[in-house]
């Protein structure tokens, strides 16, 4: 299948980042989200990356202004019929992925293929909730999602070689690295991330450091670039305990049990930098 019509579902860190490369790469783009609101502020994201990249030389301004071109924005999900491809990129929430699938399920033709840039939950509960198991697949991207080159591609137990075959193939054409996971909790990433950052959260929380100490040790000692504190106020803490709770859900393993801390500063707005305060205040 040729894909010519690429569809985003959400405007935000994301799915905003996800229609600025796939516009880059010369694909029609149609990026939805529930009010015009919150596509004007992800539409002013990719305007503001374009520019930057034009004022540091990396980009024409005739390229930057193609590209935003390519951008249809629309707050009606029946539009996505006009694609051969949709990715879903909202937030964290399995209700709210269940509900999104389940309308793109009724409003796209059959041919085409929906994916999610779900962090960990499992590709098959998705596919469960449409008539299209075949045609469901994970392509996980890495935020920022216009500088960062992995992609991890996913396979529910029901993911067709075709529609997997045609998510490899866009990978490539973004300009992104993929790499294959199965369907476990997490996948491979955030099993691997996710209890590192929730680790440097417990050691805030028993006082084995202070936040810039802890992140040094790792930026200094393991050659991180980012402390995992720091990380996890990038990557916002309410996505980071959405995380650690599927992995302690899925394993039942105490080891992916979230800090308390973690929890806490959730429950009290302090998401990150998307919300001015984390570990830090930005």
């Amino acid at each position: 299948m040729d894909v010519k019509t690429f569809g985003v579902i959400g405007a935000g860190q994301m799915g905003g980042g996800i229609a600025q490369v796939a516009a880059a790469s010369g694909l029609d783009v149609i990026m939805s989200d529930i009010n015009d609101d919150c596509i004007a502020r992800g539409v002013a994201v990719i305007e503001r990356n374009l520019q930057r990249s034009v004022d540091k030389g990396r980009l024409e301004q005739d390229e930057a202004r193609a590209i935003v071109g390519r951008l249809q924005t629309t707050t009606d999900m029946s539009d996505m019929a006009k694609a051969d491809y949709v990715v879903e990129a909202a937030v964290e929430m399995e209700d709210l992925k269940f509900s999104i699938f389940r309308e793109l399920d009724e409003a796209c033709p059959d041919h085409v293929i929906l994916a999610t840039n779900t962090s960990s939950i499992p590709i098959g509960r998705i596919a469960a909730q449409t008539g299209r198991p075949e045609k469901i697949i994970g392509m996980h991207f890495m935020n920022p999602v216009p500088v960062m080159k992995l992609v991890e591609v996913i396979r529910g137990l029901a993911t067709s070689q075709q529609t997997f075959d045609i998510t490899w193939q866009l990978c490539e054409t973004f300009g992104k690295v993929p790499a294959e996971a199965n369907d476990f909790p997490g996948f491979i990433a955030n099993r691997i991330l996710m209890p590192m950052i929730n680790e440097a959260i417990f050691c805030l929380y028993q006082s084995v450091g202070k936040p810039e100490d802890i992140d040094t040790v790792m930026k200094l000692g393991m050659n991180h670039p980012m402390g995992p504190l720091a990380l996890a106020d990038l990557i916002g803490l309410d996505t980071c305990l959405a995380i650690m709770e599927t992995l302690y859900d899925g394993f039942k393993d105490s080891k992916y049990r979230p800090c308390p801390l973690l929890r806490k500063y959730v429950e009290a707005g302090w998401l990150g930098r998307k919300s001015g305060r984390g570990f830090y205040a930005y």
